[in-house]
């Protein structure tokens, strides 16, 4: 059996920036422990979320050392690990220091748009070279092109590629991958809006944006769903979908960034070509906040 850390609500810290665009080292470290504190399961460094792109390589150092520094090992740590060529991608893997990250969530390579085959063998490759356990992220809006199901079941059977990130949006997709996956091999929902149900159909973890904010009340909804609660895990998922829906209305990290700057979490700073959410969906979140803050 294949062993997974990665299970329930994880999440893909923003990372938070100062007026002058810098790093927010403090901020940062706060946010951290607001999670860890709220009831998060594991936490994922450098994901899409954290702005990665824009950051130098020495920042992205200094994110992996804050983060790790600030967890103390209470929690489990991914790290986004992904990109379009594969080599590159596997010589970052071979120099990487990995004290302190357990497993690394590697994206389907973007822009070059491969096929099935090319993904399996890309994905291959990088589990070949990985110390840790990887996690295959499947974003086709991000990237342009779909690792199919059929693909994914046979990535499962690598043994060291143990779960999927399944942002697809495409439910019967997922479904074929829960009903077709060998059994140690889990589905962690890539979309915050859609976790609940997936939950119910065998899903086993979410990497959520949305908990970053109201980490307490999306980690409840999760508990409630793994403990078969599923009357109060509804009550929770349809608490929060409005707010779900609205803090990705215009665009990803705006939106919770918006929120987190409005309950003192970090700057509401984005760099380039990201910009803050517009007044309209602003004040759609700060008023939502008010009935979601005391669930």
């Amino acid at each position: 059996m294949r062993n997974n850390p990665f299970r329930g609500t994880g999440i893909a810290l923003v990372t938070p920036f100062k007026q002058d665009q810098s790093v927010d080292i403090e901020a940062l470290a706060n946010i951290v422990n607001h999670v860890v504190d709220d009831g998060a399961d594991f936490l994922v460094v450098l994901g899409t979320t954290s702005e990665a792109p824009t950051l130098t390589s020495e920042e992205k150092q200094l994110v992996i050392s804050t983060i790790i520094k600030t967890n103390k090992g209470r929690l489990p740590v991914m790290l986004g690990m992904g990109g379009n060529n594969t080599q590159a991608v596997v010589e970052s893997v071979k120099a990487q220091d990995f004290t302190g990250i357990g497993g690394i969530l590697s994206v389907v390579p973007y822009y070059n748009k491969p096929n099935q085959r090319g993904m399996k063998a890309h994905f291959e490759a990088v589990a070949d070279a990985s110390p840790v356990p990887v996690v295959a992220y499947n974003v086709p809006g991000r990237v342009g092109v779909n690792l199919q199901a059929a693909t994914c079941v046979e990535l499962a059977q690598h043994p060291n590629i143990v779960a999927v990130k399944e942002a697809s949006g495409n439910l019967q997709q997922i479904m074929e991958i829960l009903r077709d996956k060998p059994a140690d091999f889990d589905v962690l929902s890539g979309d915050d809006g859609v976790t609940q149900p997936l939950m119910a159909l065998g899903a086993t973890g979410v990497i959520s944006v949305a908990a970053n904010a109201y980490t307490n009340q999306f980690s409840r909804m999760m508990r409630a769903m793994k403990e078969g609660k599923t009357e109060a895990a509804l009550r929770l998922h349809f608490a929060m979908l409005k707010m779900n829906q609205l803090i990705f209305a215009d665009g990803n990290p705006a939106g919770i960034k918006c929120l987190m700057s409005h309950i003192g979490l970090c700057q509401n700073v984005l760099r380039l070509p990201l910009v803050k959410a517009n007044e309209k969906v602003e004040a759609d979140i700060i008023e939502e906040w008010k009935q979601l803050k005391n669930l």
